[in-house]
């Protein structure tokens, strides 16, 4: 069975994307705008693994990474953050993400940083 990733970026064009390359990876994907959509299906998808951007319409992924370490239900989820403003990397590290990948990023770097977090 494939594994499930959900993302929520509300960038139509970089969702899309993020999109096709996990699926040509085989992983089946399940993607969101925006922060509220995420949260009314992350009970029902039961993701192997997330991806948030920081800067949401609703929100922002940061906040979403807290919830989550804070619900034993999903604490032990991969959780990558992406972002396009500054060094955040502290600000991840802080919200207990396993990842953080800067904006723009190189597309196959991407997709082995997804697949290391889907193997630890």
């Amino acid at each position: 069975m494939p594994k499930q990733i959900m993302i929520v970026e509300d960038n139509d064009e970089i969702r899309e994307m993020l999109e096709f390359l996990l699926q040509s990876e085989k992983y089946t994907v399940c993607s969101f705008a925006d922060a509220a959509g995420f949260r009314a299906q992350i009970s029902k998808v039961r993701p192997d693994a997330l991806i948030f951007d920081v800067s949401l319409p609703d929100g922002n992924g940061l906040d979403l990474c807290k919830e989550l370490r804070s619900d034993p239900a999903t604490v032990h989820l991969p959780v990558i953050i992406m972002s396009a403003s500054g060094d955040l990397s502290a600000m991840s590290r802080a919200c207990q993400a396993d990842d953080f990948i800067k904006k723009p990023f190189d597309i196959y770097d991407f997709i082995c940083r997804v697949k290391k977090q889907m193997v630890g």
